[in-house]
């Protein structure tokens, strides 16, 4: 995490000065407020970082000598087949259409976003899928 901390501690430093640098060349004061904001989230970032590495110990990613198998491995899972999300992604445009022609439409896009999500979450609990 120190690493990270001191990567984010430089970024909050280098947003810093181009914001300072903006505002001097250009006069704008929303990029430059952007960028000063922008320098001030690093700086949050960072600094969590970096306090918390004084708790936690050497992270595997940081050990020059550490290996591979030291990290975790899992990330979680992932399907590798689902059709669910173009589903939602549909569903999502009969919304969106929806509320710009006519409410008819949104409201049977809403039914339909209802569906789907239902079929996205409950994918892996019922049917050939189901983890018994």
């Amino acid at each position: 995490m120190k690493i990270s901390g001191f990567l984010f501690a430089g970024g909050a430093v280098f947003y810093g000065l181009v914001a300072v640098v903006y505002w001097f060349i250009t006069a704008e004061v929303a990029g430059a407020t952007a960028l000063a904001l922008t320098g001030c989230l690093a700086f949050l970032v960072g600094f969590y970082f970096l306090y918390t590495s004084r708790r936690h110990g050497v992270r595997p990613d940081e050990d020059p000598h550490g290996a591979i198998e030291d990290a975790e491995p899992d990330y979680g899972f992932f399907s590798p087949h689902s059709w669910w999300p173009l589903a939602l992604g549909v569903a999502v445009v009969i919304v969106t259409l929806g509320v710009i022609f006519a409410a008819w439409l949104a409201i049977l896009g809403v039914g339909l976003l209802v569906a789907a999500l239902i079929g996205f979450v409950f994918e892996y609990y019922r049917g050939p899928f189901a983890d018994v």
